[in-house]
């Protein structure tokens, strides 16, 4: 053991420095093992991959050993939230205990921070669509004042998805750089010089991935100084990777780049007249192709959608409307840096659309068209069998060529099926100590999936469980007589088992479904029921989940977007229930893609990829449930491929050790002695719940409320 190892060990044990300075520290073993695991991977500059269980205290467990290496150490986050909370709340306690005095910084993306030029730009401009917009601009423009961070998330009651982030924020194309006349007072430069001189840096993937992959954020001179990188809920790494590792473009950018050109218009003297029809040929361009792609699926490959004439002819209006604007900005380029910066964008974009629309380096998802099945009818069988016919002719590739439509826009991206190799080199040629770490990342105890993924060879490897009593705990109910969920009315005989389980939890439930379609129907048949109904989609997340936890007794619904990030202890959330298993949707063209990959490299699509990435997913699920060592819970699987299927087995191997139980009885029995304690065990408190049967799914031990 290192000595960075034994110093993190007495830091966190009993009577160290957290114990003595933390009201409520309590040492846990688990979490002993893992910062030790940590610290010898920072002294040794080694790789370490450690899945560490809710409740095992995994962020002081990595916090602990940072802060005491004296190494420039980066740690990176899944959210923005989840960044806030550990800069603001668990790195001040953990420094305060350890009497370090250590700096660090936060840094996000710069469309987090408040653009001075942009805001600028932006007043008086006619782009507000109603009196409540006009209202909240005016706050913004207050709080610019005041602000001195100029991080967004100051601002309550802005919605992330607001429309007027993107007139007061600055991203890589818009920014003017060293030529804005705010430069020196810039909060993006700010944010990046403090980082410059911290010891410790909370960034999010995204920065983090737009960062190693050149995106140019802003904020390269940040990360090839680091000694150490902490990778928190690695698991999305790859997926959110893929995205950093290609490129795109979409409708808002482009719609955003002809209004700001008419803005920049007003400090040069006739350059409006120049550009107004341009301006007016690439907006009414957009909206047309937009409306022709209205008849395509909501996702697809670029094959797909060339292959419709109206739509091909749309990409190329685009395509010549943007050329048009692009060669009219180069006229008036020396004009203002303002100008200068929308052709150097338009210039981008006409290169971005035609790589796309050439197609070079396609993958072979564009060599077959594929009529996308509703997500409600997949199963891995189907798509499995439905792939062998789809892809017999397909040839080598790396990127995937797609679109995705959104509700006013669209959005077309080139994605590498494989982003194993850049983020190997990234990590090689920094020389630093990597920790990857995350609750779900193994599949029935392997690292096997993620380690291939993230380009790990041969990691040292941590598992931690929960350190929580899960057999007093929690229970897993698995419904009788439920129908494969593609049939008909696998909606209605759900709400239906459902409905006592709620009456026995007096609700308190969180209920995960794999679709939108399949939420939707759920939130009918329970509206007017007794309890207090959160549907995702209805509110803001934030408010939302806030709400749910204020209500006491409601039930929420999500679909999968919410499998992380619901963080509800306590009472509050006493019931998961888990509508079918998360295989993934066969819409996806880079999923597909990837499956095609692994079947001419003579591997199993199913085996290795589709069934160890639901597993992970329903993992992310069923941790909503017990986040504390005084919750306790029903988890609710209602998929009888369970227990029907070989694969199964795999899926309940990787879960906690629940008991379980397909008896009706055995639930309310767990909750009756919740609602009375004083009383003692219910009257049949002595009866064993049902194992499920060993043929099928893991033997649990019988259920006893004695």
């Amino acid at each position: 053991m290192s000595s960075l190892a034994t110093a993190s060990r007495e830091a966190l044990n009993e009577g160290g420095a957290l114990a003595r300075q933390l009201d409520a520290f309590v040492p846990r073993p688990a979490q002993l093992r893992l910062t030790a695991a940590i610290a010898d991977t920072f002294q040794q500059r080694d790789v370490l991959l450690a899945e560490a269980g809710t409740g095992t205290g995994k962020t002081y467990a990595y916090l602990v050993p940072a802060l005491l290496s004296g190494l420039k150490t980066i740690v990176s986050t899944g959210t923005r939230a989840l960044q806030d909370q550990l800069y603001h709340r668990d790195l001040p306690r953990v420094r305060a205990a350890l009497g370090v005095g250590h700096r660090a910084a936060l840094l996000k993306g710069r469309a987090n921070y408040l653009c001075r030029y942009r805001l600028d730009q932006a007043r008086g401009e006619p782009r507000f669509s109603s009196p409540e917009q006009v209202a909240q601009f005016q706050r913004i423009v207050a709080w610019s004042g005041r602000t001195q961070y100029g991080d967004v998330a100051e601002l309550e009651g802005l919605a992330d998805d607001s429309p007027l982030l993107p007139m007061v924020t600055s991203t890589v194309d818009n920014c003017l750089g060293t030529e804005c006349p705010f430069w020196n007072d810039c909060f993006v430069v700010r944010a990046r010089q403090r980082a410059q001189e911290a010891d410790l840096v909370v960034v999010n993937h995204h920065l983090l991935l737009a960062d190693l992959a050149l995106k140019q954020e802003g904020f390269g001179e940040i990360l090839p100084g680091a000694q150490a990188f902490v990778i928190d809920e690695a698991h999305q790494l790859p997926e959110l990777a893929a995205n950093f590792f290609g490129e795109g473009f979409g409708m808002r950018p482009w719609q955003e780049l002809a209004r700001d050109c008419l803005a920049e218009c007003r400090s040069v003297a006739g350059a409006q007249a120049s550009l107004q029809q341009p301006v007016a040929t690439l907006e009414l361009a957009l909206r047309a192709l937009r409306e022709a792609m209205e008849k395509l699926p909501a996702r697809g490959t670029r094959w797909r959608a060339l292959a419709d004439p109206a739509v091909a002819d749309g990409f190329d209006d685009v395509a010549a409307a943007l050329a048009q604007l692009r060669d009219v900005l180069a006229l008036l380029r020396e004009a203002s840096p303002g100008l200068d910066a929308c052709h150097a964008r338009a210039l981008e974009g006409v290169s971005r659309l035609s790589r796309w629309l050439d197609g070079d380096s396609i993958a072979a998802v564009d060599e077959w068209d594929v009529d996308p099945a509703p997500t409600d009818a997949a199963t891995p069988e189907l798509v499995a069998a439905e792939a062998d016919s789809l892809f017999p002719q397909a040839a080598p590739g790396n990127d995937v060529l797609w679109y995705e439509l959104t509700p006013r826009g669209f959005r077309c991206q080139r994605t590498p099926m494989d982003v194993s190799g850049p983020l190997r080199e990234h990590r090689q040629r920094s020389m630093a100590a990597w920790v990857f770490t995350s609750a779900t990342l193994t599949v029935n105890g392997d690292f096997g999936h993620l380690a291939t993924r993230l380009g790990l060879d041969d990691p040292d490897t941590l598992l931690q469980p929960s350190p929580f009593d899960w057999q007093q705990q929690a229970l897993c109910y698995l419904p009788q007589q439920l129908p494969d969920p593609a049939a008909r009315g696998f909606g209605a005989a759900l709400i239906a088992s459902l409905w006592p389980v709620l009456e026995a939890s007096q609700g308190r439930a969180f209920l995960l479904f794999a679709s939108h379609r399949a939420l939707r129907e759920a939130a009918e048949a329970l509206r007017g029921g007794p309890w207090p109904l959160f549907v995702q989609g209805e509110a803001p997340r934030a408010s939302l989940l806030q709400r749910f936890r204020e209500s006491g007794n409601g039930v929420l619904l999500g679909s999968a977007s919410f499998r992380e990030g619901v963080d509800v202890a306590g009472d509050a959330l006493s019931v998961v229930v888990i509508d079918k298993l998360p295989f993934a949707a066969p819409d996806d063209p880079v999923f597909e893609a990837r499956l095609e990959a692994i079947r001419r490299e003579g591997g199993n699509p199913f085996r290795d990829e589709q069934l160890p990435q639901a597993v992970i997913a329903l993992k992310q699920g069923v941790g909503r449930l017990i986040r504390s060592e005084s919750d306790r819970g029903v988890l609710v699987l209602c998929d009888p491929r369970l227990l029907s299927r070989g694969y199964g087995r795999v899926f309940l191997d990787s879960l906690p050790p629940f008991r379980r139980t397909r008896e009706l009885a055995d639930v309310q029995a767990f909750f009756a002695r919740q609602w009375a304690p004083e009383h003692g065990p219910p009257a049949d408190a002595d009866a064993d719940a049902e194992p499920v049967p060993e043929a099928t799914a893991p033997a649990a031990p019988p259920f006893s409320l004695s």
